[in-house]
Parts: structure tokens; C-alpha cells; sequence
């Protein structure tokens, strides 16, 4: 087999340990106590705890007290979600929420918020979604007239994983928050892509993950701001001040208490990566005929490039660059392996035929200029292949074809 570089341009997905955080964990191994034990080796340990903690709430703009780890950003939203439902059944929401039994979300929401709005609808919820157009342009009109004096949560996104396209969350929070509602949001993409801080931001509730930031898979976090009401979604023992039992995952806090320490970096890391993907994009679409960009009439991430590729099936360019080293995206990877074209693109208003030649690039902080050079002379050279093999392919079945 011939050989190749690897090039890594799916950061929206997973991201690599950071030289710090693999620093830091080498040092951690020999720490090892249960943070439950009252003697010197839980000791040890829950001071490190502690102290990451603390590192995570500078970094973020929050109080140590007002953040909750979990095993991801999954949980955190179920945790969110399902608990204010809980709330809401068992009649235990505070006097300001009580009355309320309305809940509104996104039609481009991650898989971990969609599917617990459609699961806790099944157990009699009203959930109103809100559409953002194939521009990434969220209908804050529509949200205006839904949201009012029934509605009890309002959750949306900071950021979309697909499409990078921002939602106008401080717009979205300012009208949840004049209507008396709760706020959660799902900042997972924002985390060292954008400015995140979370007690300036109104939001009663974030989700956040570890692994997205250069820190350890299994790990999240779940912002409450003091006062928000709140019921766990797991219980067991005292951790986590009570309010999320298990033993602690202590090598994925320390890493995230770690990887924000790169934060710092943000100022310069923004602007790079931005030059470079836009610098991609155009080579891409002054290259390649026939492409175009998803959600190009909105604010988006700095990272994050959808695109659409007329003639060429998505799963097949992704697999035919894998091939030759790069790592891409069709979508989530949590729904990576299904035949079914992106729920959020669909949303969006594209054609199944649009989402299922979608393909998407998400740059980090290792990316560089010539690795993103490489991608689109590659690139180039798949779509020409198999534009030419579906050209072949028709006419020998006396079919046309347009790519």
C-alpha cells in the first residue's frame, strides 16, 4: 500500500490530547485514591480535583460551585432536560416557574437534545421547534410568538457541529429571559473556538465537553448558575455536592482542568485557524465546479466548513480521502455509519440528494497551511475521479447524468 501523511480535519468531532494535557496526565498516573477517602491518598486526589475546578471556573467565568462533572455532554443536556420535566411532573419547580409546561428547542439541535425532547414529548411534554433556513438563519420571528408566559425551558445551541453556523443566543436569552423561562445551552463547539463566558452569558444551564477541547473522552460538565433549580439525573453517593453520584472520572477532570489553561491562546488560535479556512474554502470553490457552502448567509465557528459537492456521494469522497490520509466528516459523527442523510441539513431545507454529497471540514489548533493545501489537491483530484466514474457509469446504462 502506498504510503501518506495523515491529516486530522475532523476537530468538531474529537480532538487530540494537547501537549499539556498528556504532560499533566503522565504526572497524574501515580496519584490514584478514591476522592471519597478521608486518608492521604483521597486526600491527594481531591485536591487535584479541587484544584482543576478552579482552573475550569476562571477560564469560563463561573463559580467553582456552579459546575458539575459528568461523563459528557450528553449527560449534561439529559440532566437538563429530563430533570426540568422531572420538576415539572412531581410539581417541585419554584413559585416563578410554576404554571409553566412549555419547553422550545432548534431543528438542528445534536442527537443528545433532540432525541430527550422527542422522548419526554412520548411522556406528554409540548415541545416547540424553531427552524433555522439552508442560510443557518434562525427564525427568531417564530421564536418571538412561541415563546410567553407557558413556557417553562428554552434550549439552543451556542453553535451547530455540522454547519459551524451560530445561533443569536444572546437575542434567544434575552426574549427566554423577559418571558420568566429557564436557558440551557449546548456550548460544546464554542469551547476554544469562541469567547465563552458562562455568568455573562444569562443562560441558567451549558453543556460542555472534554474531548472537544483537547482533553479526554468521557467527560463533561454541566454549568448551573446559582439559584436555577435543579434535580440529578444520577444518583448514588454524596458527589459532586450531591447533585451527580458515581466515582469521579479523575484523570478526565484533571485533563479538562488542564486543556482550558489553553485558553489563553484563543486570541491568536481564532484568527489563524479562520485565515485558514477561509483561505481552503476559496481554493475549493474557485477549483472544484459545482459546490457549494451550507449556511453561507450566517454567522458560524471559525473552524467549520459544510459543504455540498454536487455528483459525488458523500460517504464514498469520505472514504476515497481516507484512502489517501485525510480524516473528514459527513455529518455527527455520532451518527456516523447510518445510510440516513443529516437530520439538521434536512432541517435546513436541503435535499436528501444535497445532504447526502455533504461533506464537512473542521479545522484545529495543529492544522496548518500546507496541511489544508494538501486537502484541497486531494480533494480536487477524488471529486474529478468520481465525478468522471458517475458520468461512465451513466452512459453505459444509457442514463443521464448531471455533475
Amino acid at each position: 500500500m502506498q504510503e501518506f501523511s495523515k491529516v486530522y480535519l475532523d476537530f468538531n468531532a474529537t480532538t487530540p490530547l494537547s501537549e499539556r494535557v498528556q504532560k499533566k496526565l503522565t504526572e497524574t498516573l501515580a496519584v490514584w485514591g478514591n476522592p471519597s477517602s478521608i486518608h492521604w491518598a483521597g486526600r491527594e486526589i481531591k485536591q487535584k480535583l479541587r484544584e482543576a475546578r478552579q482552573n475550569i471556573a476562571l477560564a469560563l467565568g463561573a463559580s467553582p460551585l456552579e459546575l458539575i462533572f459528568t461523563s459528557g455532554a450528553t449527560e449534561s443536556s439529559n440532566t437538563v432536560i429530563q430533570g426540568v420535566f422531572a420538576m415539572l411532573k412531581a410539581n417541585e419547580l419554584p413559585a416563578p416557574l410554576q404554571g409553566r409546561d412549555e419547553f422550545i428547542t432548534t431543528d438542528v439541535e445534536h442527537p443528545s437534545i433532540a432525541k430527550t425532547f422527542q422522548m419526554i414529548e412520548t411522556w406528554g411534554a409540548k415541545v416547540h421547534r424553531i427552524s433555522v433556513n439552508r442560510e443557518g438563519v434562525f427564525d427568531l420571528e417564530a421564536f418571538s410568538k412561541v415563546v410567553g408566559p407557558k413556557t417553562l425551558l428554552v434550549s439552543a445551541m451556542f453553535a451547530n457541529n455540522e454547519t459551524g453556523n451560530l445561533l443569536p443566543l444572546s437575542e434567544i436569552v434575552a426574549r427566554a429571559k423577559a418571558a420568566g423561562a429557564l436557558v440551557h445551552t449546548d456550548a460544546v463547539q464554542a469551547l476554544g473556538k469562541a469567547k465563552l463566558h458562562l455568568g455573562e452569558m444569562g443562560v441558567d444551564y451549558a453543556s460542555l465537553s472534554g474531548h472537544k477541547f483537547y482533553a479526554l473522552k468521557g467527560t463533561g460538565l454541566l454549568y448551573v448558575k446559582r439559584g436555577s433549580p435543579y434535580r440529578p439525573l444520577i444518583y448514588g453517593g454524596a458527589q459532586e455536592r450531591q447533585r451527580r453520584g458515581g466515582t469521579e472520572n479523575t484523570l478526565g477532570q484533571i485533563a479538562f482542568g488542564e486543556a482550558v489553561k489553553d485558553l489563553v491562546k484563543l486570541e491568536t488560535e481564532v484568527p489563524r485557524i479562520r485565515e485558514l479556512r477561509d483561505h481552503m474554502e476559496a481554493r475549493i470553490l474557485n477549483e472544484i465546479t459545482q459546490v457549494t457552502r451550507t449556511g453561507a448567509g450566517s454567522c458560524r465557528l471559525n473552524n467549520t466548513s459544510s459543504l455540498v459537492l454536487k455528483g459525488v456521494d458523500g460517504e464514498t469522497l469520505l472514504m476515497s480521502l481516507d484512502l489517501k490520509g485525510f480524516a473528514v466528516s459527513t455529518g455527527a459523527a455520532c451518527s456516523s455509519g447510518s445510510p440516513e442523510p443529516s437530520p439538521v441539513l434536512l432541517a435546513m431545507g436541503l435535499t436528501r440528494a444535497e445532504a447526502q454529497n455533504s461533506l464537512r471540514v473542521s479545522l484545529g489548533w495543529t492544522t496548518t497551511r500546507e496541511q489544508v493545501d494538501a486537502f484541497v489537491d486531494t480533494l480536487k483530484e477524488v471529486v474529478r475521479h468520481l465525478r468522471q466514474i458517475a458520468t461512465e457509469s451513466a452512459s453505459a446504462s444509457g442514463e443521464g447524468v448531471s455533475v
